[in-house]
């Protein structure tokens, strides 16, 4: 039985509620999917007094869904009991982006995660993208006893995806189902859909404006992108690659969620590119791309850089090249951090690429000279000559294994020089001395951390064929099996995309069949995957849940995923998971 299907007495309900939370036996009839709710809440670490807002998320800076939804609320709001009812607008995340009049607790309203506040409506409503209902007791926090409130998901017209919920919050409604604020919402969840519709139909219309401009009926090579839609010219479609039309879709992408991103094609695109930002009401919806045909020759060359070291479109990574692109054109030093093999000095190279970098490694020379009078043996100018305006800029490798007297000649001349031409990478190891120390934390400001392959393992299959040596004449490339990739995904690789490169080599060098690399030509580690390891707290408290669950239901994983809250598919990857890690009995099915 769940509570959709028979609302329960509240006051028995209410009673059920103290005694779980005070951990005492529940009694019979207690709905399935209310208990399973407050089960998530203790797990989430949920305080049932909850008093004041939940954390606060920032609101997205540019919202679309606001944007649209805004003025359809603010026409129905007059139709709530203001004293005494509250009409809320949330995204996809249950941020509160909207809100009017006013309900008991709406104070703690502010973030409707169930991470954060629990069971309530509009996380339902977003689980089951169908209008939801939560009453009273049904709530885990105190504050949301007397309340009743009602959600309804929003859906994406283009996409069917939920983008948020509209809720109608309001005192106590004991026994009234349904909720008689349900109209309001379905009604204001239509309004925000239909005007949704219309806002992606005249994004569309702009877009498409803004491509017949550019081809103005000439045989132009024009490309326009929104994310979604993709407009290709002739000429472009016989000029432009996949890999150009990736990269620009990837800009596109990142322009519309209003992300700084700087558009660059393959060095081997044999094109050049003009883009051109789409706006519409003062936001960036898309662009349009203007190629040009360039001989390969005239292709500028630019110094080698190890294969694939700047390969990746993972979030992750693609954020800390973006801040490292942004910190690079902005006077003053940086700092680039990493474990070993991440790409720092690639990064930098290829960040100082116009500037002719004067290049030093500590881990070559401990001791640079700095502090000397005279330039040293590795031709670094003093501290008190270097970092002067049109001096080449210094690219300072491994500035862990400095020397302390160069590491206090570089604090001084940071003092002296805050806007000094200066790149220095650093991998974390051993705790650094208090000279090296104040050189970090004069850098924190303007550092970028690159993220370890194991933290952006999507971005190997874009690696292995940047990393693979080219293949003799007359054989294939080197490709891989579906097993043999989900192997080197799993593999934590500690020694980044520096171990990854040498697998590849080693493999393209030895192999003496053909076809695709298969699992058991990896080397062990990699081939056998990572070594189990001991359940987390947190994960023994999820075994808990899933085997109580599993008792109460008799063994019933559908029964039990539906109890818990979560899809049978997840049920079952997390049973996997646990089989024989810590004695997990298996289940029936």
């Amino acid at each position: 039985m769940t509570t959709a299907e028979h609302p329960p007495a509240l006051a028995p309900l209410r009673q059920a509620r103290q005694r779980f939370l005070t951990g005492r036996p529940l009694p019979d009839g207690v709905p399935d999917d209310v208990v399973a709710a407050w089960r998530r809440a203790r797990f989430f670490g949920v305080r049932p007094d909850l008093e004041g807002p939940a954390r606060e998320l920032p609101h997205p800076a540019d919202s679309p869904l606001l944007e649209a939804a805004r003025p359809v609320l603010a026409r129905l709001a007059p139709a709530l009991d203001a004293g005494s009812s509250a009409l809320l607008l949330t995204d996809e995340r249950l941020r509160v982006l909207w809100s009017a009049g006013s309900a008991p607790g709406d104070d703690a309203c502010r973030d409707l995660s169930e991470r954060e506040v629990g069971h309530n409506s509009a996380a339902l409503a977003l689980r089951t993208r169908r209008r939801a209902e939560v009453h009273g007791p049904e709530h885990f926090l105190d504050v949301w006893q007397d309340v009743s409130a009602v959600s309804v998901p929003l859906l994406s017209p283009e996409t069917g995806q939920v983008l948020g919920t509209v809720t109608v919050a309001s005192g106590l409604c004991a026994g009234c189902r349904p909720h008689p604020g349900a109209a309001l919402a379905e009604a204001a969840a239509t309004a925000v859909e239909a005007e949704l519709r219309a806002r992606a139909r005249t994004a569309e219309r702009v877009l498409l404006d803004a491509y017949e401009r550019a081809v103005r009926g000439r045989e132009r090579a024009v490309v326009a992108l929104d994310g979604r839609n993709r407009l290709v010219s002739e000429a472009a479609a016989r000029l432009a690659s996949p890999q150009v039309l990736e990269a620009l879709e990837r800009g596109a992408r990142a322009w519309g969620s209003g992300e700084s991103y700087e558009i660059s094609l393959p060095e081997d695109a044999g094109c050049g590119v003009e883009i051109t930002p789409v706006r519409h009401e003062g936001r960036a919806l898309g662009l349009v791309a203007v190629l040009e045909a360039r001989p390969l020759e005239s292709v500028p060359s630019r110094p080698p850089r190890p294969a694939g070291s700047l390969v990746g479109s993972s979030v992750p990574w693609r954020h800390a090249v973006a801040r490292a692109t942004a910190l690079a054109r902005t006077a003053g030093p940086l700092l680039v951090v990493g474990e070993r093999g991440t790409g720092k000095t690639t990064l930098a190279l290829e960040l100082l690429d116009d500037a002719a970098p004067l290049v030093v490694d500590a881990a070559e020379s401990p001791e640079l000279g700095l502090k000397d009078a005279e330039p040293s043996e590795t031709g670094i100018p003093p501290a008190e000559a270097w970092g002067r305006a049109g001096d080449r800029p210094l690219l300072l490798r491994h500035a862990e294994r400095l020397a302390q007297p160069d590491v206090a000649a570089l604090n001084s001349l940071l003092d002296e020089r805050p806007d000094a031409h200066l790149v220095v990478t650093y991998t974390p190891g051993t705790s650094p001395g208090p000279c090296l120390q104040r050189l970090l934390d004069t850098l924190a400001a303007r550092s970028v951390t690159l993220p370890a392959l194991r933290e952006r393992p999507e971005d190997i299959r874009e690696l292995l064929p940047a990393l693979a040596p080219g293949p003799a004449p007359g054989s294939p490339p080197l490709t891989w099996t579906l097993d043999a990739l989900r192997a080197l995904e799993q593999h934590p690789w500690p020694g980044n995309v520096t171990e990854l490169a040498h697998l590849v080599r080693a493999l393209a060098g030895q192999r003496r069949v053909f076809g695709p690399v298969r699992r058991s030509e990896l080397p062990d580690p990699v081939r056998e995957g990572p070594a189990g390891r001991s359940l987390s707290p947190m994960e023994l408290a999820e075994r808990a849940a899933i085997l109580e669950a599993l008792r109460r239901h008799g063994g019933n994983k559908a029964r039990a995923a539906v109890a818990l809250g979560i899809a049978r598919a997840t049920l079952y990857r997390k049973l996997r998971e646990y089989q024989g890690r810590d004695a997990l009995p298996a289940p029936n099915p």
